[in-house]
């Protein structure tokens, strides 16, 4: 099985992160994405978050493909760290590849994720183009500190099959849509 692992608050989830999934399943060559509702971002204000099943139910309705699955796993492991949870699922799931999928706009900010140099050797990780993050993600510091492990955005489809690290950048259709926006009404 070739998973691809979507994580985030989903605050509220929304039409972009349903494109962004279909747009790694067809680049990547995924069988399934799975996103993971996170109960709260440690580098976000938790005040603003509706709660965990009200987001998780959300979610799935808006899902609406059987090859995406919505699921609260960190809550269910007490994992509060994205690396904790990948480290945890690659240990459980030692047969499936997994790719790590995030939009271009949090490639800039990777580097303040707790062990982000880890997360990068856990498993790929696909960034998938973002308004106003084109030219700059790709120079973010950690696709500097990566830069050697990038993967030609032609070669996305083996980017599931090889070995951390490794990364790639898909460009193509974006989705100006976001959770934050949807919030305060803009």
């Amino acid at each position: 099985m070739r998973i691809g692992l979507y994580g985030g608050s989903f605050n509220p989830a929304h039409a972009g992160h349903r494109h962004v999934s279909r747009t790694a399943l067809r680049r990547l060559a995924l069988d399934r994405v799975w996103w993971l509702v996170t109960p709260g971002n440690p580098l976000k204000d938790h005040r603003l978050l509706a709660p965990l099943p009200e987001r998780v139910a959300q979610a799935r309705a808006l899902a609406a493909d059987p090859r995406i699955a919505v699921t609260a796993v960190e809550a269910g492991i007490g994992s509060h760290y994205t690396v904790d949870t990948l480290r945890w699922l690659v240990q459980r799931r030692p047969a499936v590849h997994f790719v790590w999928i995030m939009g271009a706009d949090s490639l800039g900010s990777l580097h303040r994720w707790r062990r982000f140099d880890e997360i990068l050797s856990l498993m790929p990780v696909a960034v998938i183009d973002r308004p106003g993050h084109t030219l700059t993600a790709p120079s973010a510091r950690a696709a500097r500190a990566f830069a050697a492990a990038r993967v030609p955005e032609a070669e996305a489809s083996t980017l599931a099959g090889r070995r951390p690290p490794a990364w790639t950048f898909l460009h193509g259709p974006r989705s100006d849509l976001s959770s934050t926006a949807l919030r305060s009404g803009a």
